[in-house]
């Protein structure tokens, strides 16, 4: 169970999967994530994980100046602990999926910890219309393209982050990328305890079943023992699910609009809050407690908001 019987919840607020087109909740501009991250935190979160978009139409971007317009809003608001992606979208270059993690050095920062189909195209069939001629493009494109997270790339991105003193979110989502954390483990790149977020539900990762999970899970045991935190993020109609399932093992969980538009069957999330207090009540009526940001921080040994480049 978790150290204390805490949970650490994180909320991921926009993402790179869902286009606009798809609910007019998803934040886009810099003020709409900043509002929706800080009012995450408040609804129970500790972590907020966080991509930018273009504000004009809403495209996956890794601009460094578009994180600059919302990071320090939120860390003047809140006490929330700030997760920035290096994985960016699936049509990105490592060198441009890195750059904010690298420049702005976060208290932590995911990482997907292997190559994989990742494909996004499904959702073409559930839309009739695009507010923009780049979100049908964009999904289509996931029917032919490998999401590139190499040896290379992964340690590329290890050692230059290794003197901002930012931990990893590791984004697991098959077994092999288990073993490939360990690997890294084993050469002494990774500190431990590693954050593993276990992912399911991804066209091209593990499927949703409570076997997947409970695999998952028996795998990240032997390999890493007593000697990590483990938490889940379920896609789609699955995200309840998956972290009912999980916190039950013991785990820690991640909601958020990024990893699901619903919040309950058929309808779509007001906002990333009304997912932190869903997963919370879950969470709650299963007699676990909520972590707080500065608990998560302990949790995780990070280096806290002070140490940060924003």
């Amino acid at each position: 169970m978790p150290k204390n019987n805490k949970v650490i919840i994180t909320c991921a607020v926009t993402g790179a999967i869902h286009t606009p087109s798809m609910s007019q909740h998803l934040p886009v501009t810099a003020k709409q994530i900043e509002d929706a991250a800080v009012d995450a935190i408040e609804a129970g979160c500790a972590i907020v994980h966080l991509h930018a978009r273009d504000p004009k139409d809403g495209r996956p971007s890794q601009a460094v100046s578009l994180f600059k317009d919302f990071l320090g809003n939120i860390k003047q608001r809140c006490n929330g602990v700030i997760n920035l992606t290096t994985g960016g979208s699936p049509a990105m270059t490592v060198e441009e999926r890195l750059q904010p993690a690298l420049q702005l050095k976060p208290e932590v920062a995911s990482l997907n910890m292997g190559s994989m189909n990742f494909g996004l195209y499904p959702m073409l069939g559930k839309y009739k219309t695009f507010q923009h001629e780049w979100e049908p493009t964009y999904l289509e494109a996931t029917r032919d393209i490998v999401f590139r997270n190499t040896f290379r790339d992964i340690e590329y991105i290890l050692r230059s982050c290794a003197d901002n003193g930012t931990r990893f979110e590791f984004e697991c989502y098959d077994t092999s990328h288990l073993y490939n954390l360990a690997h890294f483990i084993d050469r002494g790149l990774v500190k431990t305890p590693p954050f593993v977020q276990t992912v399911f539900g991804i066209l091209g990762g593990i499927g949703t079943h409570p076997d997947d999970v409970a695999h998952m899970k028996r795998t990240a045991d032997r390999l890493f023992g007593n000697d990590y935190v483990w938490s889940v993020l379920g896609a789609g109609r699955f995200q309840m699910p998956i972290a009912s399932m999980a916190a039950a093992m013991g785990g820690n969980v991640r909601v958020g609009l990024e990893d699901s538009l619903w919040d309950g069957p058929g309808n779509l999330a007001q906002s990333n809050a009304a997912q932190v207090r869903r997963v919370r009540a879950i969470l709650e009526g299963l007699s676990l407690s909520i972590a707080t940001p500065d608990e998560a921080r302990d949790l995780l040994s990070l280096k806290g908001a002070a140490n940060v480049g924003f």
